[in-house]
């Protein structure tokens, strides 16, 4: 199962880093695969995490490249979708969103419950896991807003905003979804595989 994920991972960035439509918007849509990259390496043995989470993590990471390799606003199944559906925009950096909530509300979960940081009672853990995700989805918002700063016309391609004014906020919500879908849909699925921890 490993050697798949990583020939999967490396597959897609290989892919992902040849001939993007913007090498910088490439560059910063891919760090944060890269880093997860090396924390799951770094950790494998010490701290392995449920196949659950390995696999959503890697979808994460997929889309991660796929935006980086198109940048977030040309990704063209989500051009289609904008065709067939007469939507005023691509969508693809709200999937991005809605996983940047799916995926880290696992990964917060199980660190919470494998770390006995909240015990018993599920309605303080899915707040918990939720006001992290909005937390994380903020920040990331902050981090969009200071390459801006730094970097100026180059990080439009990063931004994504493709004129709507409410980005940064509908971001937050779609990832605050996200969340929410995956305790919603995942919760007992992820129980079943944190025993062999617990």
């Amino acid at each position: 199962m490993k050697y798949l994920w990583v020939s999967i991972y490396f597959a897609v960035l290989i892919w992902s880093a040849i001939d993007p439509k913007d090498q910088f918007t490439w560059f910063l849509e891919v760090v944060p695969a890269l880093i997860g990259f090396i924390l799951i390496v770094l950790t494998y043995k010490t701290f392995p995490l449920t196949p659950l989470l390995y696999t959503l993590i890697l979808i994460h990471m997929i889309i991660l490249m796929v935006g980086g390799h198109y940048t977030y606003a040309e990704v063209p199944l989500f051009d289609w979708i904008k065709e067939v559906l007469h939507q005023s925009r691509n969508n693809y950096d709200k999937a991005g969103h809605f996983m940047q909530g799916f995926e880290p509300a696992i990964l917060a979960r199980e660190l919470l419950i494998r770390k006995h940081i909240v015990q018993g009672s599920k309605i303080w853990l899915n707040y918990i896991i939720l006001s992290i995700i909005l937390a994380f989805s903020a920040f990331y918002e902050l981090v969009e807003w200071w390459v801006a700063l730094a970097t100026g016309d180059n990080a439009e391609a990063f931004l994504g905003t493709q004129g709507y004014v409410w980005d940064t906020q509908s971001d937050m919500m779609y990832a605050l979804i996200g969340g929410a879908v995956a305790l919603i849909v995942l919760s007992r699925i992820h129980d079943r595989q944190l025993k062999r921890f617990l």
